[in-house]
């Protein structure tokens, strides 16, 4: 008697597919929720109406007032944010990744501290205009640095990166602490603390351009590599007799993080725990497979932070939390019961 055909198992592909299209749905859906939430009575059905009538679909219910705050006020914040979490979560699970460190985030090699010292000096300058510039360029500048610290004696290893890095970040955040305390006076102090924290606040569409702009020109590359990261989990022997360029791959993929995640930083300053925290979320619940780790990574990364900057401007209307400080508050917590249940599951 024949046996019966054995029932196929799903591919990794197919359920990344099922997660990916209800992470979609999750986030468009979020979009429009947080797009429709603030002090202007706007519902979610209406606010979906006026984004597909600038789409050329229909007329916007709202008023010409009502759909300028949508389309000119929230949409380039909201998109900003989802750019932004998608980007340091992908950048953590790389580095993390790269490294071989569950500690690793997207501000290891010091650009965070490097971009920090970057915008501190051209606000206490009065150069505000010119922040985005200044702080891309302190994080290339602590990249820079570290890449050659870490590379000092003619090849590049994760625990000497590390180590680099933290060396490097220690130093950039001393001198902003001395810029800070020599040359900030009056509001620039206020100015300094909510960029520093990281803020979504004044977002514009061409802020919002940059973001969008880096996370497909940069992270769509970064999905790339997940294969090379697979082979990079068994050490650099195992990933080398796998056929991969260790050296010229961990440059690449360090060059590659550090110039989106500078990027996003020089838009929003320094936000904390997404790359941290997002990427161990998503490796518990589909595994360590980087091909479903990494554009899960994003996806989840980007509905954290939609939600995070809501909950920053709406939750004390009509003062606005730094988003920096909602992540914090959300990300610890929840980084300590990822531990417990990883320490329980092993």
């Amino acid at each position: 008697m024949p046996r019966p055909p054995a029932p196929r198992r799903r591919g990794s592909a197919g359920r990344t597919a099922v997660w990916a299209t209800g992470l979609l749905i999750v986030l468009a859906g979020s979009i429009v929720v947080a797009v429709a939430m603030g002090p202007a009575e706007i519902t979610p059905w209406d606010a979906w109406r006026s984004i597909l009538a600038r789409a050329g679909v229909g007329e916007s219910p709202l008023s010409p007032l009502r759909d300028g705050i949508v389309w000119e006020l929230r949409m380039p914040r909201v998109l900003t944010a989802a750019a932004v979490g998608a980007g340091l979560a992908l950048c953590g699970g790389i580095m993390q990744a790269v490294l071989r460190n569950p500690l690793a985030d997207p501000y290891l090699l010091g650009l965070s501290s490097g971009a920090s010292l970057g915008a501190v000096v051209v606000i206490v300058l009065g150069a505000a205009l010119a922040l985005p510039v200044a702080a891309f360029a302190g994080a290339a500048v602590a990249l820079l640095a570290t890449l050659l610290l870490a590379g000092a004696d003619g090849r590049v290893t994760a625990s000497r990166t590390i180590l680099a890095g933290i060396a490097v970040s220690a130093v950039l955040g001393a001198l902003t602490s001395l810029v800070i305390f020599w040359s900030a006076t009056g509001d620039s102090y206020r100015e300094i603390l909510g960029w520093l924290l990281g803020s979504l606040a004044g977002v514009t569409w061409p802020t919002a351009s940059v973001a969008l702009v880096a996370i497909v020109l940069v992270g769509g590359p970064l999905l790339a590599s997940a294969g090379a990261l697979d082979a990079f989990a068994f050490g650099d022997r195992a990933a080398a007799s796998l056929g991969v360029s260790v050296a010229r791959t961990r440059w690449v993929l360090l060059g590659g993080t550090a110039l989106l995640t500078g990027a996003l930083v020089a838009v929003s300053g320094s936000i904390g725990f997404v790359g941290l925290v997002v990427p161990h979320a998503v490796r518990l619940v589909v595994g360590a497979r980087h091909r479903m780790l990494l554009p899960l990574s994003a996806l989840g990364g980007a509905i954290f932070l939609v939600w995070a900057d809501t909950l920053a401007r709406t939750l004390f209307d009509p003062k606005e939390l730094p988003v920096g400080v909602v992540t914090a508050l959300i990300g610890a917590p929840l980084f300590g019961a990822l531990l417990l249940r990883a320490r329980r599951i092993s």
